[in-house]
C-alpha cells in the first residue's frame, strides 16, 4: 500500500527529489481521493479539528509567521515526512502562505533559495507566494 500521493493530482506539487506534497486552499471542498496522514496548516487563527495528524501554524494572511523558528521546524517535519507520507500543506486560499511554504519545502529538496518562487509558480500555480515579503522570506529561507 502506498502512502504517496498520486502525481498529477489536484495540487500535488512534485519536488525535484520526488517527495509529493498537496497545496490546497481550505476555502475550497476537500479534493476527492486519498486523506493526508499529516497536514502543515498555515493560519492566523486554529484550524478546526481533521481525522488525520495536523500542526498549526500561525501565520496571517498576506504575512509571514509570527514565529519564524516554529515555522522553520514545521516546513523541515513537513518536507522529512513528505518522503514515506501523504502531507498537505493549506492555507485559506492555497496561494500566499501555502505557496511561500511549498517554496521552501523546494529549497529544503535542494532548489536554490532564488530559484524556488519560480520553481513553484510553474509546478503548483502560477498565483503562488503573492507578496514581496513572502519571496523575500523564501529567499532567506534555509
Amino acid at each position: 500500500m502506498t502512502t504517496a500521493w498520486t502525481a498529477g493530482a489536484t495540487g500535488v506539487l512534485r519536488l525535484p527529489s520526488g517527495r509529493l506534497v498537496r497545496g490546497r486552499g481550505l476555502r475550497r471542498p476537500l479534493p476527492e481521493g486519498p486523506l493526508p496522514t499529516f497536514a502543515l496548516y498555515l493560519l492566523g487563527h486554529e484550524p478546526p479539528s481533521v481525522a488525520w495528524e495536523a500542526r498549526w501554524l500561525r501565520w496571517p494572511d498576506f504575512w509571514l509567521p509570527t514565529d519564524r523558528a516554529a515555522a522553520a521546524e514545521g516546513l523541515r517535519e513537513a518536507w522529512t515526512r513528505a518522503e514515506h507520507e501523504r502531507v498537505e500543506v493549506a492555507c485559506g486560499g492555497g496561494y500566499g502562505r501555502t505557496g511561500t511554504a511549498l517554496a521552501c519545502l523546494a529549497v529544503l529538496d535542494g532548489v536554490p533559495s532564488r530559484e524556488a518562487v519560480a520553481y513553484v509558480r510553474e509546478h503548483y500555480a502560477s498565483r503562488a507566494v503573492e507578496t514581496p515579503w513572502q519571496r523575500r522570506f523564501v529567499a532567506r529561507f534555509e
